[in-house]
């Protein structure tokens, strides 16, 4: 696989700086989103990526949830998130992710997922399947949705209280028809889904650098990937993509319709 070694070895080498600050870093939150925070480890792993990705593909676009947008002109384009589940990591709380995707103009072709507090990575790469570690892994086979744990990731909306209450009732709807709710809203939330645990992960608030990496992994693992309405997320001009809001259904391939249909009842 052509990017395995590189985005693997990027992975490791952000493991180790989150592992080595894990428990020992504090957080500030962002003036943009006060659901979002930042720490310096968010900084220093953000940096290394970039760094690696200078130096081994230095024609490609990166995308990096902090340092933001570098162009140029390339069909491909680096999508980074330094850790997903920053909230997690900075609690202490080990349910948290490094994001490494790339993209070909506007699809997915190489993603990689770290879970450093579970010495996990997972990697997938188009038409190659899904890997954990060095075992290929897939998507539950279940087609009965109430026999599944299901993930399901939420902000709250202070500056729309109703959207939150609305989102409340969606979700209601979901745990009625599930076995049970588990969320993390994190990377981990993807890595249970890809390797069969649970049944789905949505979302209705997450970005470009959220989905490039979790979206092959999920899809090579045999699932499907959209949002909201059933429709394909939209990566055409990915660099203009870094503040759009993207809603995502990550679900088993027997499950994603019956989800589709109570979201949209």
């Amino acid at each position: 696989m052509q990017y395995q070694s590189f985005v693997v070895d990027i992975l490791e080498q952000a493991s180790n700086i989150s592992r080595e600050q894990f428990g020992k870093v504090k957080a500030s939150t962002k003036t943009s989103d006060h659901n979002q925070v930042l720490t310096e480890t968010d900084l220093q792993i953000g940096q290394l990526i970039v760094q690696k990705i200078q130096e081994k593909y230095p024609r490609f676009n990166i995308i990096d949830e902090e340092a933001g947008v570098i162009d140029k002109q390339s069909e491909f384009t680096w999508v980074i998130d330094p850790i997903d589940g920053t909230s997690n990591f900075a609690n202490g709380v080990p349910t948290y992710g490094i994001l490494l995707g790339l993209l070909k103009n506007d699809h997915p072709v190489a993603g990689g997922m770290s879970l450093p507090s579970f010495s996990e990575i997972y990697y997938a790469e188009k038409n190659q399947g899904t890997w954990l570690n060095k075992q290929k892994i897939q998507v539950t086979k279940s087609d009965k949705l109430f026999e599944n744990l299901v993930a399901y990731g939420i902000d709250g909306h202070q500056e729309n209280p109703q959207l939150t209450k609305q989102e409340c009732d969606l979700l209601a709807k979901i745990i009625l028809n599930i076995r049970n709710l588990r969320t993390s809203n994190s990377a981990y939330d993807f890595a249970m889904v890809a390797k069969g645990a649970y049944g789905a992960y949505l979302n209705q608030t997450s970005k470009i650098w959220d989905n490039v990496a979790p979206q092959i992994i999920i899809e090579e693992a045999g699932g499907i990937y959209t949002d909201f309405q059933g429709q394909a997320l939209d990566y055409s001009n990915p660099l203009t993509k870094a503040e759009q809001n993207f809603s995502m259904v990550a679900a088993a391939n027997n499950l994603h319709q019956q989800i589709l249909e109570i979201i949209n009842s």
